[in-house]
């Protein structure tokens, strides 16, 4: 059988804590990472792909612009052995693995060949929590539910990022996406059919972290069902600042405002942002793929939309 990727490029950045894969076969490009936390024997948590670009077009994230095609399971499943290989010990022997399904593409709307590869990697890694990362796409989620179920490792998040629906319908211009009420009506559900907390993460920046943007997630997600990840926002340009100390500053204090709502809660600061693009939405290598293959990677919702940026203004 034919490898599912013929090329598969390493970029480490200068700690050594985080490694970069760009995986190409001709027909498409996917990234995932790679951590370790302090070493892989005590955490390792591997993000990876589950499309070739993304159609939701979300403006903080370099996939945004263009998408090429959903990736098949095999492409799915070989970003995760090839970065288990990279560690250099074997899954059984990792205290927690994480493997994430959260660094390019929308896996909800790569059913098809998100739900065998969850199967296939449970069966692969009983040891591993396999977390989906969604954006909240109109579809339907009973397959979720079922599937959730049935692995009881499988953990479920919602990238929420604003407080609002006017203001998430810029930051997330896909149109056939859940509003945010849907997507607390979706999480209740999930909890209640598997007995988990999902997650919801939110990107805390200088518009959406006031009191008021706290007190209205409370409204939405209860916080006896709910947990909340807080995340810097990552810059999807190589060459600028991925974080500061004032975006830093923004994401801890917000975490405290949601503490006092009564959430557990988690702040998400992934290292390797700012050398090689370590964070979740930065996709630098992805982006000049795109560029090189123009008749390969259609352009998405968001092309020619405001780009968000982390803002550089540090105090």
């Amino acid at each position: 059988m034919r490898p599912a990727w013929d090329n598969a490029k390493r970029i480490d950045d200068a700690a050594q804590n985080v490694a970069k894969f760009v995986f190409d076969n001709g027909t498409a490009v996917a990234e995932a990472v790679l951590y370790k936390y302090p070493d892989y024997a005590t955490r390792t948590v591997i993000c990876c792909s589950t499309q070739s670009g993304c159609p939701v077009g979300c403006r903080f994230c370099g996939a945004g612009d263009a998408f090429v095609r959903s990736l098949t399971t095999n492409e799915i499943i070989a970003q995760v052995e090839y970065s288990i290989e990279q560690t250099g010990i074997q899954a059984s022997e990792m205290k927690r693995l994480q493997i994430m399904f959260m660094s390019m593409g929308e896996p909800l709307l790569n059913m098809k060949g998100l739900l065998p590869a969850l199967r296939e990697l449970y069966r692969m890694y009983p040891n591993a929590a396999l977390l989906i990362s969604t954006s909240g796409p109109a579809v339907d989620y009973e397959p979720i539910r079922k599937i959730s179920m049935e692995i009881p490792t499988i953990g479920l998040q919602f990238s929420v990022h604003e407080s609002s629906n006017e203001a998430r319908e810029k930051l997330i211009p896909f149109r056939k996406k859940l509003n945010l009420r849907q997507i607390a009506a979706e999480g209740d559900m999930w909890a209640v059919a598997t007995g988990r907390d999902p997650f919801f993460n939110y990107c805390a920046h200088d518009g959406n972290s006031s009191w008021d943007d706290a007190h209205r997630l409370t409204t939405l997600f209860d916080p006896l069902i709910w947990k909340a990840t807080v995340s810097v926002v990552c810059e999807r340009s190589e060459g600028l600042p991925a974080t500061n100390d004032h975006q830093r500053g923004l994401a801890s204090d917000f975490s405290l405002k949601l503490v006092e709502r009564g959430y557990d809660v988690r702040v998400f600061d992934p290292a390797g942002q700012d050398t090689i693009g370590g964070g979740c939405g930065q996709l630098w290598f992805v982006q000049k793929w795109m560029q090189d293959h123009p008749d390969l990677a259609r352009p998405s919702i968001g092309r020619g939309l405001p780009v968000v940026h982390a803002p550089t203004n540090a105090a």
